[in-house]
């Protein structure tokens, strides 16, 4: 059938034609919860009467917000969902395991799967070629207990990416980029979808980034072919069986832009929005008070390599803290096997267990009063780490590494 990578999945679920703006309840594949929304989700069963998962394979917990819980409150909520897990049979993933997003890619999203998850990042699993994206606590409930949802089939914005990468330019580069151009609700509800011969240059390591921040324009999903990268990043995972190819044919679309990777510069997200992007020139030598290099956006293996790569011999400067914050268990262990945490605590990070860490503001690594920020993650609205009176820079995790050694925004292509 043809059409847009979003209509393609959904027209395989419901076995017929689907048009943009059509209304369709579909089966779900997986349906996931995170210790910030799970424990509202979990109630609202409860309070819907209903006890039962539909399908305890096809769902699974994750404790990664506040993982370890820094609260009594909090140690509570992580107890209701492990009583959860155990009564209902579903898989969970405790303290230290990682985020929500990095393991469902690692371990459970499949090619033109549907995911629904109860956080909005989950549109993460876009770069595996699945139409993946969050929603309410309430919906979420609905789908545990019964295995089906609603959608309106999403219009499709088409980026249609040339190029190849500068040095010192990122996929976060990318994204913020292109946030920064269509705006915060420049793909409100629509599908992002990522075509053309750039493509082919962008790792899935670029993709998870890239998806991973599609809800950040408004986007219901970001989504990528699954083509040869998908294919060698699910047999990397001991997953080679779960690949499926899927791609989009050249039907019209509601929008197409393009973007030539190799135009690109370093860009940054200035306070309080994400599409606040400007060129790192317009920012560089902004005092840095604190470091972070992590999340469900940028903490996984090449991003910590990057930040290896820049902080080799050197040394954190003496008025900025690093943190880093491995994406999953899986990542921490390559990176300590790699050497590369030895690097990084040789030059002065402090590298915490995986978890999102101060990303929303929960624990490990909150701002004080007029403190700045130049982190990895996907947000920086006000008060988004935990302290309004904070301020938060988005950029790339080579920009965050030669930040941390100079302790002011900097641009890594001017290190030598």
């Amino acid at each position: 059938m043809a059409g847009t990578l979003a209509e393609r999945i959904i027209e395989r679920k419901v076995g017929r034609k689907v048009t943009p703006g059509e209304i369709v309840v579909v089966e779900v594949d997986l349906c996931y919860l995170q210790d910030g929304t799970g424990p509202l989700t979990v109630r609202q069963m409860a309070k819907l009467g209903e006890e039962a998962i539909w399908d305890s394979s096809k769902a699974a917990v994750f404790i990664d917000h506040a993982s370890p819980s820094c609260h009594k409150a909090l140690s509570n909520d992580h107890a209701l969902l492990r009583k959860f897990a155990k009564r209902t049979g579903v898989r969970l993933y405790d303290v230290g395991d990682g985020i929500c997003h990095q393991l469902a890619c690692e371990e459970l999203i499949k090619p033109a799967q549907i995911v629904i998850g109860a956080d909005s990042h989950t549109c993460m699993g876009g770069a595996l070629g699945a139409l993946s994206t969050g929603m309410g606590s309430t919906d979420v409930a609905v789908i545990l207990a019964h295995g089906k949802t609603w959608l309106r089939v999403p219009e499709t914005l088409r980026v249609r990416v040339t190029g190849a990468f500068s040095d010192g330019v990122f996929a976060k580069d990318l994204m913020l980029h292109l946030i920064g151009m269509i705006g915060a609700d420049g793909a409100t509800y629509k599908s992002l979808e990522f075509c053309g011969s750039g493509v082919n240059h962008l790792t899935m390591e670029d993709r998870l980034t890239i998806a991973n921040m599609a809800v950040e324009c408004g986007a219901k999903a970001g989504l990528f072919p699954s083509d040869e990268i998908t294919e060698r990043y699910l047999a990397s995972m001991g997953r080679k069986e779960d690949y499926a190819p899927l791609s989009s044919e050249e039907c019209p679309v509601d929008q197409e832009i393009e973007v030539n990777l190799a135009e690109l510069g370093p860009t940054i997200a200035v306070p309080h929005t994400v599409d606040s992007a400007k060129p790192i020139d317009e920012v560089a030598g902004i005092p840095i008070d604190q470091v972070v290099v992590g999340t469900c956006t940028n903490g996984r293996e090449g991003d910590l390599a990057t930040l290896a790569r820049f902080l080799k011999g050197k040394r954190v400067h003496p008025n900025t803290r690093l943190l880093v914050i491995p994406a999953s268990r899986r990542v921490y262990l390559n990176a300590v096997t790699d050497g590369i945490v030895e690097v990084l605590l040789q030059a002065g990070a402090a590298v915490i267990s995986p978890t999102c860490g101060p990303c929303l503001g929960l624990h490990a690594g909150i701002l004080g009063d007029g403190e700045k920020c130049l982190s990895t993650q996907n947000r920086n609205f006000k008060g988004r780490m935990g302290n309004p009176e904070s301020e938060v820079y988005l950029a790339s995790p080579a920009v965050a590494a030669v930040t941390a050694i100079n302790g002011r925004i900097s641009d890594p292509r001017e290190v030598k």
